[in-house]
């Protein structure tokens, strides 16, 4: 069961394989609403960080670029998902807070990602809620750090509209610009690979200047 759950989350980030999905399996509305519920849960929903976000918008991208699917439709549809996604990990955070991280040895809701986050956050306050969008993990917790805060959510709503239209066209578009050029498509896996690490280069970055922070000895006065 797992082994297929995980066969099929790759599927999405195949752009072949995605076509066939789209032409099989998940023909008509059922595809759409798949690829929704993906980028909705990746965005906002705390179980959603294991879910595709980059690669599978820039895979997307790549099937649109094919003209099998309608890029403007896809970017305005999974932008939306992301909104959504963000608007409900709001809530999560905003009415049940950190009594879901109580438990730092949880499986599902590590209190590292909140930490991570929560830093994160603080350092860039606000725009947070659009640097996320482009940071895999971070990108999941943003929204409900912002709820746990107690950030005004007028406030909330501008930065999460602009994070998720830009993130999404980006994403999208890259994939539809690049998808057709032949060294991209003869080594597809390994440009997702780029992208993931790319992604989560700012948070590793940012984890590797935390730790050298701490280490750093207090200098003592005399």
């Amino acid at each position: 069961m797992i082994s297929q759950v995980i066969d099929f989350i790759r599927s999405l980030t195949d752009p072949e394989k995605l076509i066939h999905l789209l032409s099989t399996v998940l023909s008509g509305w059922e595809g759409y609403l798949v690829l929704f519920l993906v980028v909705f849960a990746e965005s906002g929903l705390l179980v959603g960080f294991f879910l595709p976000g980059d690669s599978l918008l820039f895979t997307v991208g790549v099937v649109a670029g094919a003209g099998k699917l309608n890029i403007a439709g896809m970017i305005a549809m999974l932008a939306f998902a992301s909104m959504a996604g963000d608007g409900i990990g709001f809530l999560i955070g905003n009415k049940i807070g950190y009594r879901l991280f109580e438990r730092r040895n949880s499986v599902i809701f590590r209190r590292e990602y909140l930490d991570r986050t929560h830093a994160f956050y603080e350092k860039h306050g606000g725009k947070t809620i659009v640097y996320a969008k482009f940071v895999p993990i971070i990108r999941t917790f943003a929204a409900f750090i912002a709820g746990v805060g107690k950030m005004h959510y007028k406030r909330f709503l501008a930065f999460n509209i602009c994070g998720a239209v830009g993130w999404v066209s980006l994403m999208i578009l890259a994939g539809y610009s690049l998808g057709n050029i032949a060294v991209i498509r003869q080594n597809f896996e390994k440009v997702i690979l780029v992208i993931i690490f790319v992604s989560l280069l700012p948070a590793a970055l940012h984890a590797l200047r935390g730790r050298r922070r701490t280490k750093e000895p207090v200098a003592s006065g005399k």
